[in-house]
């Protein structure tokens, strides 16, 4: 008798421990499911393409209409198959978000009213160099509770980097330019991706630190090995003259590469690294032709 009142006692006791310990593990399951945004808003281009590749199912509810457009996004697809939205307050508000992304340079006036309104808003700065990339996505990953997702997706990302960051014998020299002469220097994420895949760029023998001015007249002088040009926009504009100057294709022993800037140089994201790519690819056929 004594014996089985020890083993009822020891039985209630192993009930009593499991309910504890699962009711804390379901307590812990919920803090951290409350902690999770459920619903989240992109305003911001580049936070759209980061929210697509972090975001669980049914977290993102809905991204910009940049978003869905193929000339500026490289996940127009995906983004297909969330309402867009304008970036203004009062749409955002309307959509019910526990948290909206945005970029530093959107409208603070919207910032400021969805604060306001007691809506989260978490704000993402340009990439302006690829070591950015890591650093953002770890800033999305944190946002969205989704750190170990993160934190694969960057160790994957600094893998590639490196195997397409050997540094070669000869480093030819390329110039970027867009409309209305700009360019991108070393100090930007166009000029990172240039020495990165194996090319010097001429803007910093013109002084040009980070994004600015490179007169044609300059250009032509500093004669680089090759041209890299910005997309040239539909429709007639004096803006886009300096990509079809003859003085361009005058130059004796200079590569023009015609439009190698697309989406995947816009943002700082994983797939920067297909414009790495294309300039190493490009590196190699400028070696071939000297």
């Amino acid at each position: 008798m004594a014996l089985r009142t020890v083993l009822c006692t020891l039985a209630s006791v192993r009930r009593s421990d499991l309910i504890t310990s699962v009711a804390a593990l379901l307590f812990s399951a919920a803090t951290a499911l409350a902690g999770t945004p459920q619903r989240v808003v992109s305003i911001n281009l580049c936070t759209d393409q980061l929210a697509l590749l972090l975001a669980s199912p049914g977290q993102l509810v809905s991204v910009t209409r940049l978003s869905h457009e193929d000339t500026d996004s490289v996940m127009g697809e995906q983004a297909r198959a969330l309402p867009a939205n304008g970036s203004g307050a009062e749409e955002v508000y309307l959509l019910k978000p526990d948290l909206v992304l945005a970029g530093t340079f959107t409208s603070m006036a919207t910032i400021s009213m969805l604060r306001n309104l007691g809506i989260e808003v978490v704000q993402f700065a340009p990439a302006r160099a690829l070591s950015d990339v890591p650093e953002r996505l770890a800033q999305m990953g944190e946002a969205l509770g989704r750190e170990a997702e993160a934190r694969a997706m960057i160790n994957h990302f600094n893998a590639e980097l490196a195997a397409l960051s050997v540094a070669p014998a000869h480093r030819p020299r390329a110039a970027l330019t867009y409309v209305n002469n700009y360019s991108s220097g070393r100090h930007s994420l166009a000029g990172d991706v240039l020495y990165a895949a194996g090319f010097d760029n001429v803007a910093e023998e013109a002084g040009l630190g980070s994004v600015g001015v490179l007169p044609l007249e300059q250009l032509v002088l500093l004669a680089p090995d090759v041209i890299i040009q910005g997309r040239n926009y539909p429709g007639a504009a004096r803006a886009e003259d300096n990509l079809d100057h003859p003085a361009l294709s005058s130059l004796k022993g200079t590569y023009m590469a015609g439009e190698l800037t697309d989406r995947d140089w816009v943002c700082g994201t994983p797939t920067v690294l297909n414009a790495v790519r294309t300039m190493v690819d490009l590196r190699k056929q400028v070696e071939a032709r000297q």
